[in-house]
């Protein structure tokens, strides 16, 4: 199998050596800086100017649109990444090889879930952003995609979900993917206003993919397995449990825009 794993970086970081891994600048119409070697995301067919709203999904769009001669295509982060063994480093990434057994035997591979635990990932969403753009997502499924709207809400009523926009899957598997998720998003973005949000909530198509991952893979019943993940560097877990308590008991909780 030709399988390709993008790694999204938004500039130069140490990559991994291993045969099957394939560096992407994305938001690279402005990241770009002479001597970047990496396969930039506003090459051929994209949306590299969305990068700011739309996160590591422009590097997906990319591939979607002009990576074709594979059989699968994957996405990691330059920190976040699949691993075969620990220690968690460049070192013990997934192989390719591993990867094409466990496409033998499955459609989609992804990260072990993330448990939010006493919450759910709806209530955790609003919590940590803008309620509007979940609530219109809601919307945009009821009306134009009402297969998947049984799937939508048993997710977001769960603790746990396929988070970070991380996979390798099949060619058909990923066509089918981002068919419905770059046309949902598409539709979101006529249906709200980020104009005042901040940097970071301006990224909200990015964060609302996440949840759609659930929501696709349910209703298509694509087989999938779980392998492990690991993040390189510092996780700041002091800082995010802070932040996590502040949001949960509404402490400097920020007004959702309408």
């Amino acid at each position: 199998m030709k399988i390709e794993i993008l790694v999204a970086a938004h500039k130069e970081f140490p990559m991994p050596k291993k045969k099957g891994y394939l560096p992407v600048l994305v938001g690279a119409v402005k990241n770009y800086k002479p001597g970047i070697s990496y396969q930039r995301d506003d090459d051929g067919e994209n949306i590299s100017s969305k990068n700011p709203n739309y996160n590591e999904l422009t590097a997906v769009y990319w591939a979607w649109k002009n990576l074709k001669d594979v059989d699968a295509i994957g996405l990691v982060h330059y920190r976040r990444l699949f691993f075969d063994s620990k220690p968690y480093n460049l070192d013990n990434v997934i192989s390719i090889e591993n990867v094409e057994k466990l496409l033998t035997k499955y459609e989609v591979i992804l990260p072990k879930k993330r448990n939010y635990y006493i919450e759910t990932n709806y209530s955790h969403y609003v919590h940590a952003h803008h309620q509007e753009p979940l609530d219109k997502t809601r919307e945009i499924i009821v009306k134009n995609y009402p297969q998947y709207l049984i799937a939508y809400d048993k997710v977001m009523k769960r603790s746990k979900a396929h988070m970070f926009n991380m996979f390798v899957m099949k060619k058909d598997a990923f066509e089918s993917y981002c068919s419905f998720m770059f046309e949902v998003l598409k539709k979101l973005e006529s249906k709200i206003d980020i104009s005042n949000y901040s940097v970071q909530e301006a990224r909200a198509y990015g964060y609302i993919s996440e949840l759609l991952m659930d929501v696709w893979l349910e209703t298509n019943a694509y087989k999938y397995t779980e392998v492990a993940w690991g993040q390189i560097g510092s996780k700041h877990l002091v800082k995010k449990a802070i932040s996590f308590i502040n949001r949960k008991f509404g402490i400097g909780k920020k007004q959702t825009h309408f």
